[in-house]
């Protein structure tokens, strides 16, 4: 986990050159908290892409908490200001559930986010806990989706459900159940096609796909994912936006955070969609995806660089 976490402040340094070195320049260029310097901090945050919403939610908070805690010095301010976006960000008690229990979890998400590559870290990661995985290849639109999935599945020593390109994706998700009720699979991971641009069909596939669970397997504990590009910012909002009208998304798989400017759309994602981040991607080993931890995350967002540069810098050269 270490590693993960040298790998996290090193992904994010660009989102933390856009973000932190901004909010730094307001800290330090203003000597009184004023509605000028709440003005300043605002667009700072816009620019890091928290969105507007999420920003006008944060200042208010902040303000608040100013007030409360008679504070007039805008130094003092960071802090707070750290505190309130962690708790922007709580996950809850219950995020990672459906990793203990038996369930079936549909993942969902437009061509080239990282959706298969997702499922399969996912399942190698579920594998190494010792639970039995049974992976479905319900994106039967492209030929290349099975081909990966089963790759992903070998590397990963977890069973595989598919059938040819154009099958009814329902009927491998039937398979897929059938097959995890037989090996007696505590999860099963169903990659789904992301054809955002056809929404009737979509919606009326994952209908489909629902009914069929509901009926062969009405017990199990349902988690549907989405998974989002890190680096598109405020397009994967736009996205999950888009998703969440044809599924009841439940959390996110947030990829490519790994050098991307656009970090701070978790923070944004999370406080628009009230659906939590529950794993974030930064690179393509296995281990790179990770459960998403939101102190974690905020902590290696703003790793303070003037103090901490050189440790920062050891950091990431231990893990060069």
């Amino acid at each position: 986990m270490a590693g993960f976490f040298k790998k996290l402040v090193s992904g994010l340094t660009k989102t933390r050159d856009n973000i932190v070195h901004g909010i730094d320049n307001v800290f330090s260029g203003f000597s009184k908290i004023d509605d000028d310097f709440y003005e300043e901090l605002e667009e700072t945050l816009i620019m890091g892409d928290l969105g507007v919403n999420t920003t006008e939610e944060i200042i208010e908070n902040l303000k608040e908490k100013v007030k409360e805690n008679h504070i007039k010095d805008p130094a003092d301010c960071k802090e707070l200001l750290i505190n309130t976006i962690k708790e922007q960000m709580d996950l809850g008690e219950n995020a990672y559930e459906f990793e203990n229990r038996k369930s079936i979890v549909l993942v969902i998400g437009v061509n080239g986010v990282g959706k298969t590559t997702s499922i399969g870290k996912l399942a190698a990661q579920l594998k190494a806990q010792g639970k039995k995985v049974v992976l479905a290849a319900a994106d039967t639109f492209r030929a290349a989706a099975i081909e990966q999935l089963t790759e992903w599945a070998d590397r990963s020593g977890v069973d595989i459900i598919s059938q040819s390109e154009g099958s009814d994706p329902a009927a491998v998700i039937y398979d897929a159940i059938s097959a995890g009720r037989a090996r007696n699979a505590d999860v099963i991971i169903c990659d789904t096609a992301g054809r955002l641009h056809n929404k009737k069909n979509l919606m009326e596939e994952l209908k489909k796909i629902n009914r069929i669970i509901d009926k062969e397997m009405p017990e199990a504990y349902r988690e549907n994912l989405i998974v989002l590009d890190g680096t598109t910012g405020q397009n994967a909002l736009a996205q999950a936006r888009q998703f969440s009208e044809v599924a009841d998304i439940t959390g996110i798989i947030l990829t490519k955070l790994d050098g991307t400017a656009k970090g701070g759309i978790a923070i944004a994602i999370q406080a628009e969609l009230d659906v939590p981040v529950k794993f974030i991607g930064v690179g393509e080993k296995i281990g790179d995806l990770q459960r998403f931890d939101p102190q974690e995350y905020v902590n290696a967002l703003f790793a303070d660089f003037d103090e901490d540069r050189s440790e920062i810098d050891m950091l990431i050269g231990d893990d060069m």
